[in-house]
C-alpha cells in the first residue's frame, strides 16, 4: 500500500485533534470540577446524577419546608394546650375553695369571677392561630373555634349524638320563697302567700340529659333513640307516634313544673339546654348506645363553641337565606414529611376543648347567685320583723317566711358545695383530657424531629453519593491533564518536521 503526504498529513492532524479534544475535555473537568459538563460525556454518570438530585430536592422539601412548618404548627398548639392546663388546674383550686363552706359571699363572688374569667381565656385559645391558620378547627382553618363577638345572624339546625354515659342524675330545689312575690301591705296577703307557697321547699332528684348548649330557640328538640330491643324510640316536635313514641314538652326554667315530669315524657327546659328525662325513658336511654337530639340555636355568646366544628348541622343566615350543612367528622391534617410517609400534625378543638367546662362554670354561678338571693332576702326578713309597724300576725307569717327561707338556704348552700364538688371533678377529668392531647402532640412531634434527623442523614449520605457520581479527583485530572498536554506538544512536534518536508528534499 502506498503512503502519501496527504495521508501523512491527515493522520497527523486527526491525532493532533483528538489529543486536543482529550486536552480541551480534561481542561473542562480541571477548571470546573465535574466529570462530565454534557450527558453524552457519561450517560451512567449523567442518570445517576439526576436520581441522586431528585432525591436531594425531595430531601430539601422535608427538611426545609414541610418539616419546619410542622414543627412550628405543632409548637404553637403544645402551647396553647399548656396554657389550657395551667388554666385548669386554677379553675380546679378555686372549686376546691369554693367547696369550704366557710367562705362568705364575697369570697364566693370572687371565685365566680375568676372561674368565668378562666373560662372566657380557657375558649380563647381555642382560636389560636399559626400563620393566619386556625390550629384547632381542622380542615377549616380559616373558620375560628369559637365565636369572637355575640351573634344572632344565623341560625343553628344542630344533632347532638349522645351515648348513656352523658346521662346523670341530679338534685333540684322544688318551691322557695320570694319576698317580692307577697305584699304585706294588702290586707289579703295570708290567703296570697299561701296560695304562692303551700309547702316548705325541698330537694328532689331528677334526670338529665344536659345538650351542649344553653339558650336554645323556642323550638321542641326532635329526640330519639334506640333501646336495648333495637326499637326506635322517636319524637317530632312533640307528637307521640303510638308506643314507641316519644312526648317531649316545653318549660321555662322559672316553671314550677318544669322538673316534674312523668316516667315516659321529657321536659325541655331551652334556659338551661336541658333534657329532663322520665324514669322510664332514663333507664331506656341508659342502655342506648344511639341517642340523637336536634334542636335549634340562634343567639351565641363571645366564646361560643361553633358547632360546625363539633355536630352534624345546618346553618341558615337570616339575611340571606343561605343555607349550608356540616357534617361531623375527623379532619386530620396531614402534612408528607418523608418518601410516602405522612404525620398527622394538628389536634382537633373536639378533642382539646368541651362545652362541660362552660356549663360547669354556668351551674356554679346560678348556685351562687340562688344563695347571694336566699341571703338578701333573709336580710330583708330580719329588717321587717324589726319594723314595729306589723301586727303579730303579720310577724308570725314573717317568722314563718324566715323558717322557708332558713330551710332553703341551708338546701341551696348544699346544691352550691355540691356544684363546686362537681367542679372539681370535671376540671380533673378536663384537665386528663388535656394531658391526653398533649401526650398524643408531643409523641407525634418526637416522630417529626426523628424523621427530621434521619432525612439529615440520608441528605448528608446523598450529597457524599452525587460527590463520588460527578465531582472529580483533581489530582488525578491534574496528572491526566499535564500528561495530555505532553503528548498534545508531542504531537504538534511530529506533525511540524511532517510538514516542513517538500519535493526539493528528495531531489537533492
Amino acid at each position: 500500500m502506498r503512503i502519501t503526504n496527504k495521508m501523512m498529513t491527515n493522520n497527523a492532524l486527526y491525532n493532533i485533534n483528538t489529543n486536543k479534544n482529550l486536552l480541551d475535555m480534561l481542561e473542562n473537568r480541571y477548571s470546573s470540577g465535574k466529570k462530565i459538563t454534557r450527558p453524552s460525556d457519561d450517560p451512567i454518570v449523567a442518570v445517576r446524577a439526576l436520581k441522586f438530585r431528585t432525591n436531594l430536592t425531595e430531601i430539601e422539601q422535608y427538611t426545609e419546608k414541610n418539616i419546619p412548618d410542622a414543627l412550628n404548627w405543632m409548637e404553637v398548639t403544645e402551647g396553647s394546650l399548656d396554657t389550657i392546663n395551667s388554666i385548669i388546674s386554677s379553675m380546679n383550686t378555686y372549686c376546691n375553695q369554693g367547696a369550704n363552706d366557710y367562705l362568705t359571699a364575697e369570697d364566693r363572688n370572687s371565685i365566680v369571677i375568676n372561674l368565668q374569667q378562666y373560662a372566657n381565656q380557657l375558649y380563647q385559645e381555642g382560636n389560636t392561630n399559626y400563620a393566619g391558620r386556625y390550629v384547632f378547627s381542622g380542615y377549616k382553618t380559616d373558620t375560628p373555634l369559637v365565636f369572637n363577638e355575640d351573634t344572632e345572624e344565623v341560625k343553628y339546625s344542630i344533632t347532638e349524638k349522645k351515648i348513656g354515659d352523658n346521662l346523670e342524675m341530679v338534685t333540684v330545689i322544688t318551691g322557695g320563697v320570694q319576698i317580692d312575690d307577697l305584699d304585706l301591705t294588702n290586707d289579703n296577703y295570708a290567703t296570697e302567700w299561701d296560695a304562692l307557697y303551700p309547702t316548705m321547699p325541698s330537694t328532689k332528684n331528677v334526670y338529665r340529659l344536659a345538650l351542649g348548649y344553653d339558650d336554645l330557640d323556642d323550638v321542641i328538640p326532635e329526640v330519639s333513640y334506640v333501646d336495648s330491643a333495637g326499637v326506635e324510640h322517636s319524637t317530632v316536635n312533640g307528637t307521640n307516634f303510638g308506643a314507641r313514641g316519644l312526648t317531649v314538652n316545653a318549660y321555662s326554667v322559672s316553671d314550677k313544673d318544669a322538673y316534674n315530669v312523668s316516667d315516659e315524657e321529657i321536659n325541655f327546659i331551652k334556659e338551661t339546654g336541658e333534657l329532663i328525662l322520665g324514669k322510664a325513658v332514663y333507664e331506656q336511654m341508659q342502655k342506648s348506645t344511639d341517642i340523637r337530639v336536634t334542636f335549634e340555636k340562634t343567639s351565641f355568646k363571645q366564646n361560643d363553641l361553633r358547632p360546625e366544628h363539633y355536630y352534624d348541622c345546618t346553618t341558615k343566615e337570616l339575611a340571606t337565606g343561605k343555607e349550608v350543612t356540616y357534617t361531623k367528622k375527623d379532619q386530620d391534617i396531614r402534612y408528607e414529611v418523608n418518601f410516602n410517609q405522612k404525620l398527622t400534625i394538628n389536634t382537633q378543638g373536639c378533642d382539646a376543648f368541651t362545652t362541660r367546662i362552660d356549663r360547669m362554670v354556668t351551674e356554679i354561678t346560678d348556685a351562687v347567685t340562688a344563695v347571694a338571693d336566699i341571703e338578701d332576702q333573709l336580710k330583708q326578713v330580719d329588717k321587717m320583723l324589726a319594723d314595729t309597724r306589723y301586727s303579730d300576725d303579720r310577724i308570725e307569717k314573717l317568722k314563718a317566711i324566715r323558717e322557708q327561707l332558713e330551710s332553703e338556704y341551708t338546701l341551696r348552700t348544699a346544691l352550691m358545695t355540691d356544684a363546686f364538688q362537681r367542679g372539681i371533678t370535671i376540671t380533673a377529668e378536663e384537665q386528663e383530657n388535656t394531658n391526653i392531647c398533649v401526650a398524643d402532640l408531643g409523641g407525634r412531634y418526637k416522630r417529626l424531629l426523628l424523621t427530621q434527623s434521619r432525612l439529615e442523614d440520608q441528605a448528608t449520605d446523598y450529597e457524599e453519593l452525587l460527590s463520588e457520581n460527578e465531582d472529580a479527583d483533581l489530582v488525578d485530572t491534574i496528572v491526566k491533564y499535564q500528561s495530555a498536554k505532553t503528548v498534545y506538544d508531542s504531537s504538534l512536534n511530529a506533525t511540524a518536521q511532517l510538514v516542513r518536508s517538500s519535493l526539493l528534499d528528495y531531489i537533492s
